[in-house]
């Protein structure tokens, strides 16, 4: 397996670098201090302008046509730089409604995604369900004497999506919600595009670990017209899967980890003790295992380019990078960087972030089942 990059692609990395230079005052990678949503959001503004927010959309929706390879560079310095983690509207929204939307939907929507002029969160877990999305309880009923073939007709929705990042800001949500039996599992689950703004519609904080913000979004009796769902009646669970498949090389950019590493040898320079051989150890260990993650990505980015299965790699890299983060950020606590021992200090901050990312976007335990299963066909 070839493990570079083109010329082509090098000479991207470059461009990406001159833009980053623009806002290096935006630490929005990590939901902290200062950083705000119209900071951003101006980021996000600025990729799309430049076309960067749909480097692998295909040209008739109005792509650039490139390689994912483009899109893993960009969000792999970005990721360095601290600026901004991948929008999920430009990425996951606009690639499922490519393949599942219907040409109303594409004219509606693409546009404004692929110009960062607007905003999705995703509506998958629930307070019971957690990471179980084919127990998700959100109901969506016909209204009475619609029918789900009708674009005049109207789904009424009922229930609660929790940890939802970024829903304090968005303008709409991406609503995994149940259209068929209660025991109908995913194969009665639907995809609605719900404006957050809808009457019904409620977003209330929930603190996390790290001092950022997630929510939960309640539905009491919100209306959404049957043409906002996405693909038919009870076949959410398809365009689900799809669009995950498509987006896996971009969600944890190795790139990350590498500008932990360096934050906690700094740390650890300036607390003087990278002279012991214990701590020279555990860095050289650590560095290791950054490389050996660096490789997991372009293993599965290789795998999204040729369009084979990455849900096995994907989880791959998804463990060992965020087990990883988590070890860089113990070093630096364990060896004496001073800071790191003061509450609200980026050592201190970096260790209480990196717990979170062993949950977010599935858990460790769930990347371990779906490894045991798929790769080793273990129940």
């Amino acid at each position: 397996m070839d493990f570079g990059f083109t010329p082509e692609e090098e000479a991207f990395r470059g461009e990406v670098l001159e833009f980053l230079d623009e806002f290096h005052d935006v630490r929005g990678y990590f939901h902290r201090g200062a950083n705000t949503p119209d900071s951003v959001r101006r980021v996000y503004r600025a990729l799309g302008d430049r076309g960067w927010l749909s480097l692998s959309w295909p040209v008739e929706f109005g792509g650039a046509g490139r390689s994912p390879a483009y899109e893993f560079i960009l969000w792999d310095e970005m990721a360095y730089a601290r600026v901004a983690r991948p929008p999920m509207g430009p990425g996951l929204v606009a690639k499922a409604l490519m393949s599942h939307g219907t040409d109303e939907q594409r004219a509606r929507f693409l546009t404004g995604l692929r110009r960062g002029r607007i905003n999705f969160c995703l509506g998958y877990s629930e307070p019971d369900a957690g990471s179980d999305l084919a127990a998700v309880r959100t109901r969506a009923r016909l209204d009475d004497g619609g029918t789900s073939r009708s674009s005049e007709a109207e789904y009424v929705v009922d229930g609660a999506k929790c940890w939802t990042s970024n829903a304090h800001w968005s303008d709409y949500i991406w609503l995994l919600c149940r259209t068929g039996p209660k025991d109908s599992r995913s194969r009665g689950l639907s995809v609605l595009i719900v404006p957050l703004d809808s009457p019904g519609v409620s977003v209330s904080p929930i603190p996390t670990l790290d001092g950022g913000r997630l929510n939960e979004v309640r539905f009491d009796g919100v209306r959404v017209p049957v043409a906002n769902r996405v693909g038919d009646e009870d076949e959410g669970w398809q365009v689900v899967s799809s669009a995950l498949a498509v987006e896996r090389h971009v969600q944890f950019p190795p790139k990350r980890l590498r500008r932990d590493l360096h934050d906690v040898v700094a740390g650890l320079e300036t607390a003087g003790v990278l002279g012991d051989p214990v701590v020279r150890h555990r860095l050289e260990e650590l560095a290791v295992r950054v490389a050996e993650v660096e490789a997991l990505a372009l293993a599965l980015l290789g795998e999204v380019i040729s369009g084979e299965p990455s849900a096995v790699p994907a989880a791959y890299h998804k463990l060992a990078g965020t087990v990883l983060a988590q070890d860089i950020a113990r070093a630096g606590l364990e060896f004496g960087s001073s800071e790191a021992f003061v509450k609200g200090t980026d050592a201190e901050f970096m260790w209480r972030q990196s717990i979170l990312e062993t949950i977010g976007g599935g858990t460790s335990e769930v990347m371990r089942g779906l490894i045991a299963r798929q790769e080793f066909g273990l129940s």
